[in-house]
């Protein structure tokens, strides 16, 4: 946001409308960081606060786009490929509906509340149940969602480097990685653009040689639907499916990338909210139709290929696609149009993986350390951690990698979702509204954490067989059933005492417009001397006047907070 800074003293005494009383300063303050890194927000792209309307200039229709475009990745190939391969076509199609169906129920309240109040997933999460501190954690869990998925990524473009111009892959690993810092520089409002410029391509890529092999060889539905697998033993168990579900799952944290664009969304109006709604659900959860098809697409290349390139080879998109491509091209097309189509789709989803990271990182590292060092220090430590797991070969234990994973993303994403539906809007012990400022909230709020560390806890003593071998494909399952079951239990076991320290922020000045949409009304900061829209501020309890959200979380000494009024 540019604004011209205000040049009133801050500590003259001069209170905004309707703030409270002002406190007597203690003798030192120590003032938060200067406000110069943080005041360039179209570098910054509101990394730890809310969205403001003012900012906010894209259609719901534009929003959704970009949002989609973050989920061409190749890596759904991979997974659709492996569960595919081990455990038969029919326990991977059960597995992947399993999944879909988990995430696109766990996804809509995420993306309803970053699209209304536009905040991201961290900020929500704060607000559902973890508090202001604990939430560090699953910031953390996100973050290496995203570091994990591009080096994924990253490796699926390095073997498409590789066996189309010959570069080995340690090379292929560190093009793939760099060539994202120039776009992911200026947040959304680069990223619109490419996304929506790209996304047509990449889908006519995609989706014509399945069209063509299906319309040309239809022999080919035929041995997709009737392979078994190397562990299937030729039908649908249970076993199986669960394994397989555990693997897609992973990417139930997806839904925070999506959330990171769905929070610039336009207000809600009468008259848009037909396009809004339409937006919301498409590029909310309803990412996870085109993923699920995408691992669907997965299995049947893979099922194609095997016979040709073997099974270590039939996982990896670029050989899926260039034996697709080799039926209906010549041969001097196929190579460059199975690389352009990985090349396009790193570039996509990377950009979204480095932007959404540095986000999560940089969240983490403010509230703990009280410091802002600006959101590109940390896409680039992203970065360094992706090209470390590529340059380990990551790529040949992947799906053990996710089936970890997915235990505590499942927690993380289900607790929240819990909160939201169960806490909120049915035993409304939650407060309604989503509160992600420093001093309205407790540290730490037991209702999240205890659900998210019992059931990620849980669920990773039975990925580890520690429960015995049975019970181990259960580990997603049971992650997701402790969560949905311990959060509403610590709600009424708490009372709902844990999510608010304060019920007022200090300002009378409404929250919410008209529409229920967050108020426009901007009041200056009087520590960085910027202006603010209404819902990122508080009032602050030493001058009189008003504090942003970064300014409170930069606070040292506490001294800009407002007092608890529960105890």
């Amino acid at each position: 946001m540019s604004v011209a800074p205000r040049v009133t003293d801050p500590d003259s005494g001069r209170r905004p409308p309707h703030a409270e009383a002002p406190v007597e300063a203690p003798a030192s303050v120590e003032a938060p960081a200067p406000a110069d890194t943080a005041a360039n927000e179209t570098l910054e792209d509101y990394t730890l606060r809310f969205a403001p309307r003012s900012y906010r200039r894209w259609t719901p229709m534009v929003v959704a786009t970009t949002a989609l475009g973050g989920i061409a990745y190749m890596a759904d190939f991979s997974i659709g490929a492996g569960i595919g391969l081990t455990h038969g076509t029919g326990n991977a199609l059960a597995a992947i509906l399993v999944a879909a169906v988990v995430i696109f129920v766990t996804g809509f309240p995420l993306a309803y509340y970053g699209a209304r109040y536009n905040i991201d997933l961290d900020l929500i999460t704060r607000g559902s149940g973890f508090g202001y501190y604990g939430s560090v954690l699953t910031s953390v869990i996100f973050a290496s969602f995203t570091f994990i998925f591009f080096a994924l990524e990253g490796s699926i473009m390095a073997q498409g480097l590789k066996l189309g111009f010959g570069l080995p892959l340690w090379l292929g690993y560190v093009i793939s990685t760099f060539m994202v810092i120039p776009l992911v520089i200026y947040g959304m409002k680069a990223l619109s653009k490419l996304q929506v410029w790209t996304t047509p391509i990449w889908l006519l890529l995609m989706v014509g040689p399945l069209v063509y092999l299906v319309a040309t060889a239809p022999g080919t539905v035929h041995t997709f639907l009737s392979y078994t697998g190397a562990q299937g033993g030729g039908g649908v168990n249970t076993a199986s499916v669960l394994l397989g579900a555990g693997v897609c799952l992973s990417l139930i944290a997806q839904i925070g990338e999506q959330v990171d664009y769905l929070r610039f969304m336009p207000p809600k109006t009468e008259r848009n909210k037909r396009a809004w709604w339409t937006a919301v659900v498409m590029a909310g959860p309803g990412w996870v139709v085109l993923g699920a098809l995408k691992q669907a697409i997965g299995v049947f290349l893979a099922v194609y290929i095997l016979a040709e390139v073997g099974a270590a080879s039939a996982t990896e998109p670029i050989q899926q696609f260039t034996g697709a491509f080799a039926a209906m091209m010549p041969s001097w097309l196929v190579i460059p149009l199975a690389v352009a189509l990985v090349v396009i789709s790193q570039i996509k989803i990377n950009v979204t993986n480095a932007y959404s990271g540095s986000l999560a990182w940089t969240n983490s590292f403010t509230r703990v350390t009280k410091r802002y060092p600006g959101r590109m220090v940390f896409v680039l430590a992203n970065l360094a951690f992706a090209l470390i797991l590529m340059e380990a070969d990551m790529f040949s234990f992947l799906n053990n990698i996710l089936g970890f994973y997915a235990n505590c993303a499942i927690a993380w994403i289900v607790t929240v979702a819990t909160d939201i539906i169960v806490n909120k809007y049915l035993l409304k012990l939650s407060p309604h509204a989503p509160e992600f400022r420093r001093g309205m909230l407790y540290a730490v709020n037991p209702v999240g954490v205890v659900a998210f560390v019992a059931a990620s806890g849980l669920s990773i003593a039975l990925y580890f067989h520690a429960l015995g071998d049975t019970l181990q494909p259960y580990s997603p399952v049971a992650a997701a059933v402790i969560a949905f079951v311990v959060t509403p239990l610590m709600a009424v076991l708490t009372r709902g005492r844990f999510y608010l320290r304060r019920t007022s922020d200090g300002i009378d000045a409404p929250l919410l417009d008209q529409d229920g949409n967050p108020s426009s009304t901007t009041f200056p900061c009087h520590v960085c001397r910027q202006d603010f829209e209404r819902p990122d501020l508080t009032a602050c309890h030493n001058h009189g006047a008003m504090v942003c959200s970064l300014c409170s979380s930069t606070d040292r000494t506490g001294a800009h907070l407002l007092p608890a009024d529960r105890t």
